[in-house]
């Protein structure tokens, strides 16, 4: 980026002036503010997502044992295993 010197500067608050308004400024100067802070808080967030989580168990006096093992809740469907595939003949027509 260019060093920019004094009288550009001014310049540039000039036409900023010019364009949006002495009045307008602050409600844009705070909404330029928020949007900032949001994409702080997003890029964080992303940060966070990137590392590992900790790792350990969850609760240390239970050990390393195995939950048991528990059966499907009602209403679950369980389709027949085939050896062989299903022809067209036994596929249903939706």
């Amino acid at each position: 980026m260019p060093n920019l010197r004094p009288i550009e500067i001014v310049l540039i608050i000039l036409v900023v002036l010019l364009l949006f308004g002495a009045k307008r400024l602050p409600d844009l100067a705070r909404s330029v503010g928020k949007s900032m802070k949001i994409l702080k808080t997003e890029v964080k967030d992303l940060h966070d997502d990137d590392q590992p989580p900790a790792t350990g168990p969850v609760n240390p006096s239970a050990g390393a044992s195995v939950p048991p093992l528990t059966t499907p809740a009602a209403g679950y469907y369980n389709p027949p295993n085939h050896p062989q595939g299903a022809d067209d003949t036994e596929r249903k027509q939706v």
